[in-house]
């Protein structure tokens, strides 16, 4: 069984998996401009792109 990040259920995608490329792109453009804020922040930024690449990642192997 296949779940989405919010934990529902969904069904498997025939053909070939995504190419995850462009996901991972945006996913890191989140890294962008970290020098720029407080300490503080960095912890919200890394945890969406950790995030993000997860979900992008997965899709290789439709998981």
């Amino acid at each position: 069984m296949q779940f989405n990040s919010e934990g529902s259920w969904r069904p498997p995608v025939p053909g070939p998996p995504p190419d995850p490329t462009a996901a991972i792109t945006a996913a890191l453009a989140g890294l962008e401009g970290l020098d720029q804020l407080e300490p503080v922040e960095h912890v919200g930024r890394f945890d969406a792109v950790h995030t993000a690449l997860t979900e992008a990642l997965s899709s290789i192997d439709k998981v």
